[in-house]
């Protein structure tokens, strides 16, 4: 027999309302954390592995993975299922498919990735513009550039192509290189002439393009990261691009760690969440 205060109107509508507002709660949850489901591995250069951000991991040795690097940022930020960084100082299209890809598998789901630049020279470049004449810097240039044309599509297609097959429901996103100085305040700036800076420029625009084009080639994602970096070039007072670094060479035209955090990772975080 039911009990007088469950046969009471007024127990019975409280009890209905409770059940009624339960229900909504429930109805109106948010979600689960849409990231939860993302396995994702970050692979690339140096530009990936945060070379020049500092506070680098004592397991990445010369590979140089730092904490402060835009796909740690991005891990941090949002939880993802899994993470795992392979990225490498050094690398090009020839050691990612070597040494990175066995980090992939067909459970990945995202993949981003910085490469090219080694692969056309880029460091001997550097190397000769700030050690050498204007004339032996642009002829470097010219013969990375010859590289950029002739070569690199081709060492892009089959690294991408070894990619989607190794992960095949993984998004795949490129990103590009910043242009590394404002000419429009080269004339106060000291170091490399004007010539070498506009060439190098340049340069950085042609490689960026190629990048582009293979990317779309692929169906993958491109991320333009040159206009986050305006008014933070070298030559800008604020730059986010080391210069020549006497303690440590090795950073020298690489991002700091702002440009990993105010000019990669929002690059990266605005197309992928």
């Amino acid at each position: 027999m039911p009990s007088r205060a469950a046969r009471h109107p007024r127990f019975i509508a409280a009890a209905a309302a409770f059940a009624a507002a339960a229900l909504c709660a429930v109805a109106t949850a948010p979600p689960a954390s849409a990231q939860s489901s993302v396995r994702y591995v970050a692979l690339g250069d140096s530009y990936s592995s945060g070379l020049g951000a500092g506070s680098y991991t004592s397991s990445s040795g010369s590979c140089d993975r730092s904490t402060k690097a835009y796909s740690q940022l991005w891990a941090n930020a949002n939880d993802p299922a899994s993470y795992v960084s392979v990225a490498c100082a050094g690398a090009t299209t020839g050691s990612v498919i070597s040494t990175q890809l066995s980090a992939l598998s067909s459970t990945t789901t995202l993949a981003s990735i910085t490469i090219g630049g080694n692969d056309v020279g880029f460091s001997s470049t550097m190397e000769t513009c700030v050690l050498e004449s204007t004339s032996s810097c642009v002829r470097a240039i010219d013969a990375g550039e010859a590289e950029v044309a002739n070569v690199l599509p081709g060492e892009l297609n089959n690294m991408l192509g070894d990619i989607a097959s190794t992960a095949p429901n993984a998004r795949v996103v490129v990103l590009d290189y910043p242009e590394l100085y404002d000419l429009s305040r080269s004339s106060i700036c000291i170091g490399l002439s004007t010539t070498d800076r506009t060439d190098l420029n340049q340069a950085a625009d042609g490689l960026d393009s190629a990048i582009q084009a293979a990317a779309g080639r692929h169906g993958d994602t491109f991320v333009n990261v040159r206009p986050n970096f305006a008014g933070h070039e070298i030559c800008d007072s604020s730059s986010w691009l080391h210069a020549v670094n006497i303690l440590d060479i090795s950073e020298s035209y690489h991002p700091t760690a702002a440009g990993q955090a105010d000019a990669y990772y929002p690059a990266f975080s605005g197309v992928v969440g």
